[in-house]
């Protein structure tokens, strides 16, 4: 496997300088490479894990890492995330090549750890997964996918909101399932279907498990 070259990342800071502050450089950084509508969702999602961090009873500081971050990426061009994944040393699926943009996450995790510093896994594990989540996933893991699907970056309101809303009085799993089950039924009017997506489908939503709906697929 060839060395990862990160020159891509040096340009991106040649005239940024980094303070150490996360929220405030996360902000000013999507800002300063003119995504200021990414810099208001990752606010809005690092609220939101931090609220569901509470509620679920995981590192409420780990989780609004992770959505300070999630979307760092958005500064790199859809046109050109194939051949910067290829020079990070990210492995990339045959779905990420028919729509790079969702190589964002990916993305993500290698400016979170070499230009934010961010080193702790299990913040790079919920980074590397929030726009399909995955199988066997963390709590923080889940927690970030939720926040980014609750507070997400489109107009008006989503349309899973209120029920995945609902579910989540019951168990996070539980809301996990109303999203993955809403996705699912839209499947075939997705530009692709991502396989660690139908994966986190089939573990949680189709299983005996307590608060699912199971036995759909």
């Amino acid at each position: 496997m060839k060395e990862p070259e990160y020159g891509v990342i040096r340009g991106l800071v040649a005239d940024f300088h980094l303070t150490g502050e996360l929220p405030q450089d996360a902000a000013r950084f999507l800002t300063h490479h003119q995504c200021p509508k990414t810099a208001a969702h990752c606010a809005a999602v690092a609220a939101e894990a931090g609220r569901l961090a509470r509620s679920f009873g995981t590192d409420v500081s780990l989780a609004e890492q992770a959505g300070w971050l999630h979307d760092i990426s958005a500064v790199i061009p859809i046109s050109e995330r194939v051949a910067v994944s290829d020079a990070w040393g990210i492995d990339v699926l045959p779905e990420e090549i028919a729509l790079p943009m969702i190589l964002h996450q990916k993305l993500s995790v290698v400016l979170a750890r070499e230009l934010f510093g961010v080193d702790d896994p299990v913040v790079l594990s919920a980074i590397g997964c929030h726009t399909t989540l995955r199988a066997n996933a963390t709590l923080l893991d889940k927690v970030v996918f939720l926040a980014d699907k609750i507070a997400w970056d489109q107009p008006g309101v989503p349309p899973y909101r209120d029920a995945l809303l609902v579910a989540l009085t019951h168990s996070l799993d539980a809301g996990l399932c109303v999203y993955l089950r809403h996705l699912w039924a839209a499947r075939a009017t997705l530009p692709v279907v991502h396989p660690w997506f139908v994966a986190a489908y089939r573990q949680l939503c189709l299983c005996d498990a307590p608060d699912t709906v199971c036995k759909d697929f």
